[in-house]
């Protein structure tokens, strides 16, 4: 059964922005590794450049409310089911729930990252509750369900510093250097049924479907 789904920068200071220097030389001559990179050059112009990010992006998919019922065949047909919340994801920065507009750019990087709409401000699978009708056209053992992909990742910021009409530098504009995020993607709701041909891993389906059981 296939599843039902519902400004510009501003003038730094000579010593800040020597500082500034010294910082971003530093980490662009750090190694490459899995971890968010700084800009390829320390320098940038601020007619054109104003913010870079970089990111790294974990996909979990994660079951958030489920349901498992047991279908007879006397009781096919449409049933209005409730489902059980037995996890959630919500939308962090920092570790905090509190989005502000201000992040739009480093959520614009996580869906180029992972390919597909996240979450872009303050929300939570937890603010509304599954009930749906459903349709079971044969006896099975059936899971109902929703669920979403948790994006989980790290950050960095920069903003060009303005040193002159068309100069400046690259800086790092997070507290700490590195910050983390949580995100993920619009929720789906499903069914998927216990039997010997499992969901295609890596899919909230899977997930579900392991939840029933084997075969």
């Amino acid at each position: 059964m296939r599843p039902l789904r519902p400004s510009r920068p501003r003038t730094w200071q000579a010593g800040i922005l020597a500082s500034a220097a010294l910082t971003a030389t530093a980490l662009l001559a750090a190694p490459a590794h899995a971890d968010p990179q700084p800009p390829a050059s320390s320098s940038c112009n601020p007619a054109v450049d104003t913010v870079y990010y970089d990111v790294t992006a974990q996909v979990t998919p994660v079951v958030t409310d489920f349901l498992a019922v047991n279908i007879t065949s006397g009781t096919t047909g449409q049933r209005t089911e409730s489902l059980t919340q037995v996890d959630s994801v919500s939308t962090t920065v920092n570790q905090s729930q509190q989005i502000s507009a201000s992040f739009g750019g480093l959520f614009a990087r996580v869906k180029m990252k992972v390919g597909f709409s996240v979450s872009t401000s303050t929300s939570s699978t937890t603010s509304t509750t599954v009930t749906n009708t459903w349709s079971f056209n044969q006896p099975g053992y059936y899971g109902l369900y929703r669920g979403t992909r948790r994006v989980d990742g790290q950050y960095v910021k920069y903003v060009c510093a303005q040193t002159g009409s068309t100069t400046g530098i690259w800086v790092n504009a997070v507290k700490g250097g590195v910050g983390t995020y949580t995100t993920y993607e619009n929720p789906e709701i499903g069914t998927v049924v216990r039997n010997c041909v499992p969901e295609p891993a890596g899919t909230v389906r899977r997930v579900a479907q392991d939840r029933l059981g084997m075969c």
